[in-house]
């Protein structure tokens, strides 16, 4: 875990295929507790991709965590942990693959993003990503 100033919310998710709804939907509560709903559909979408992913590869709980910073023009973070220390790798799925675009959609929607080993005395990873606040 990155240390960050200003509002966070976390939760740990069972890696059970219920995770995925249960994210969007606290994730999109949180946002508009926040007063940025209108980050709503592109952070839930991403946060989809990412805990899809760690429920595909990995197994174990999966952390979600979002940090609202002071700065209003600043950029709303988000990060999605698993146990699996493994990085994900970007595919460049075909044009009739039915997977492999998670990261393509990461990459190309936030204003940055990456990954980091997991938190200190844990293994796993944590794969985040930001975007900037509206306004």
């Amino acid at each position: 875990m990155i240390d960050t100033e200003g509002d966070c919310a976390e939760w740990d998710f069972p890696a059970d295929p219920g995770a995925v709804r249960t994210a969007r939907a606290v994730v999109r509560e949180q946002l508009g507790d926040w007063g940025l709903a209108p980050l709503g559909d592109v952070t839930v979408l991403l946060v989809s991709e990412l805990v899809t992913n760690s429920l595909r590869y990995a197994s174990g709980p999966i952390g979600v965590r979002l940090v609202r910073p002071v700065d209003p023009m600043g950029t709303l973070r988000v990060e999605v942990s698993d146990p699996l220390p493994d990085p994900p790798l970007e595919r460049n799925a075909g044009p009739d693959d039915e997977g492999g675009r998670g990261l393509q959609l990461v990459a190309r929607s936030a204003r940055s993003w990456g990954t980091r080993p997991g938190r200190t005395g844990r293994t796993g990873k944590t794969v985040w990503f930001e975007l900037a606040l509206p306004g």
